[in-house]
């Protein structure tokens, strides 16, 4: 469905550094129309330093009722909310915002929860499992701590970042104390396996786990999208492990963020 622009269409801001490899624009566009909603995602490229004066602007801008944050600014995007969900607010991220009534933002994180939908869908179990994650950024903070939800009996986690990775084992510990610990690139031991770096995007980049230890009764999850099949889950697939890739994570994903903007947004004849 093609949107009928006006002065009238509502707007979406997609923010991130870069910005082209993002699939959310049409896909959200098209079901917010689907569900009678005159708006439109629209990507902006803005960087790091730039984000604060973004955000500024797009506070005064009164048709644009939401921001969905990309990398890297999923932590700053939290600064900016005066209300969160729960699982935001325990983060410290956010990367869906949508208007409040008095004009403010209201802040959720979805990563997580689209991850591990999309895993259960690929037919991954998790109650009390064993988990590691490789990445304590934005999107693997989401997914440690949905992975905690979805009762991981522990969850490890490894990070090059050694600070960024303590602090996000204090966030967790303080909904699940003593489940989060630090963890390395090996999987043994593991039961589901979820790479939230950007390692694998690039020809020529190192593995983020090490695939020679990998064994059939692992499942991988990827949170890349391009490309689809990762060189981590190809790894993977060959040694006869189940895997999700980030295509199947974004789709889950994109139906949560639809939802979230539904709950503030009109129909419109």
């Amino acid at each position: 469905m093609t949107p009928a622009l006006s002065g009238a269409t509502r707007v979406i801001a997609i923010v991130g550094d870069p910005i082209a490899q993002v699939k959310s624009p049409a896909g959200v566009t098209a079901e917010l129309l689907a569900h009678g909603c005159n708006a439109i995602v629209v990507p902006m490229h803005v960087a790091p330093a730039d984000f604060g004066q973004f955000m500024r602007g797009m506070q005064n801008a009164q048709n644009v009722d939401g921001i969905i944050a990309t990398v890297p600014h999923k932590f700053a995007a939290f600064e900016h909310c005066a209300s969160s969900s729960a699982n935001a607010h325990l983060l410290g991220a956010a990367n869906v915002l949508r208007r409040n009534t008095d004009g403010t933002w209201h802040g959720e994180m979805l990563d997580g929860l689209g991850f591990v939908a999309g895993i259960v869908k690929a037919g991954c179990l998790t109650a009390g499992r064993r988990a590691l994650l490789a990445g304590a950024g934005g999107a693997g903070s989401a997914i440690a701590l949905a992975l905690l939800d979805a009762g991981v009996s522990s969850l490890a986690i490894h990070d090059a970042d050694a600070a960024r990775r303590d602090s996000l084992i204090a966030r967790l510990a303080q909904r699940y104390p003593g489940k989060g610990q630090a963890g390395s690139a090996d999987p043994r031991g593991f039961d589901v396996l979820a790479n939230a770096t950007p390692m694998g995007m690039r020809k020529g980049d190192p593995l983020p786990l090490d695939v020679a230890r990998l064994a059939p009764t692992m499942f991988v999850g990827d949170v890349i999208t391009v490309p689809e099949h990762t060189p981590l889950l190809e790894a993977a697939r060959s040694a006869g492990c189940g895997i999700q890739t980030g295509v199947g994570m974004f789709r889950e994903v994109q139906a949560l963020m639809v939802r979230f903007f539904l709950d503030s947004m009109q129909p419109q004849p």
